[in-house]
């Protein structure tokens, strides 16, 4: 049995994009156990790009028919790329509150459930994380970066990704039912930072929704819309290098490119006494954000090649330790 035991007022959090949504706290009871749910965020952002994965997401969450269920789909794709913006649109388009758990390695299963809190008065209580504060509003919930997750939190959560929908609380010792209306996604980078995620999970997380790099004209929109003070000349350049770096298969997002003119635009606006030229500062910004090997992007991508075998193997130890064309390579004369 579900019980709404009491409401306060809290204060609210307005820190960067994310706010914490004007509401009253509530404390839910359930089989005698009281939880404090958490705060369901708004992000003021709008999705920019392809439509066509925003629909087939919305898809996922649709229920056609009283025996039907919704799907809990995972998004992938690099860091950056606006996957966590996808689901946050898709939850806005649907008015649903939004919750966001952010994963990691350590995440314990009570991390993603509940977890007791030791008050001043001694007395243990209850505090249900934003998964199961979804579960319980009927809002919607992004596991962020899911596969950085290890098995063991994901074990917690099968029964909820399959047609029962609860997850038990070996805590609070409690068996929590999720409401019709909860839906979840999963967002999961594709880099090296990250868990290999078991079948049996993966099998629930279906289907798989890939987000790749926005075109010319996309990419061009989400910078005018994050950086609306920006100059044309600055953004072309930013917008010439991003495209130039996905048509080497070099992984800069579109969150790069803001990084890359936001510090530049900073500072060239810093000492107007003293004007510093926009190239130099492009380089110094492309140097201390995405790194000196960015300076040249087809010198990086021949590097990169090289550094997943798409050249072959290396033949001999000088290989292991010298590009090819270095004069302190061993063998140079025989390459």
């Amino acid at each position: 049995m579900i019980v709404i035991v009491r409401q306060s007022r809290s204060n609210l959090y307005f820190g960067g994009l994310i706010r914490k949504m004007n509401s009253s706290k509530k404390t839910i009871a359930i089989d005698g156990a009281n939880l404090s749910l958490s705060h369901p965020d708004i992000m003021d952002i709008r999705w920019i790009g392809n439509g066509e994965i925003l629909k087939q997401l919305l898809a996922c969450w649709l229920v056609v028919d009283e025996k039907d269920l919704p799907l809990s789909p995972r998004v992938t794709g690099t860091p950056g790329i606006g996957k966590t913006t996808l689901a946050t649109a898709a939850a806005k388009l649907r008015g649903q509150p939004l919750y966001i758990f952010q994963c990691t390695a350590d995440t314990r299963p009570k991390d993603l459930l509940i977890t007791p809190v030791l008050s001043e008065s001694g007395k243990i209580s209850y505090h249900a994380s934003p998964l199961v504060s979804a579960m319980l509003t009927g809002g919607i919930c992004i596991l962020d970066e899911g596969n950085r997750m290890n098995e063991k939190s994901w074990a917690s959560l099968a029964p909820l990704l399959d047609y029962r929908r609860y997850v038990e609380s070996i805590v609070a010792g409690i068996t929590i039912h999720a409401n019709k209306e909860f839906r979840c996604c999963i967002t999961m980078n594709e880099d090296e930072s990250t868990f290999e995620i078991p079948d049996y999970i993966l099998s629930r997380l279906q289907p798989t929704l890939s987000l790749g790099f926005p075109d010319k004209k996309s990419e061009m929109s989400i910078l005018q819309y994050h950086l609306p003070f920006a100059e044309d000349e600055m953004l072309k350049m930013t917008i010439d290098f991003l495209q130039r770096s996905h048509q080497l298969n070099l992984n800069f997002s579109p969150r790069d490119g803001i990084h890359l003119l936001q510090y530049a635009i900073k500072r060239l606006s810093q000492d107007p006494t003293h004007p510093i030229s926009k190239d130099d500062i492009w380089k110094e910004a492309i140097k201390n954000i995405l790194g000196e090997d960015a300076l040249n992007l087809d010198k990086m991508a021949e590097k990169k090649k090289k550094t997943f075998g798409e050249e072959g193997f290396p033949m001999g130890m000088g290989d292991f330790f010298f590009d090819s064309d270095s004069p302190l390579h061993p063998d140079r004369e025989n390459i």
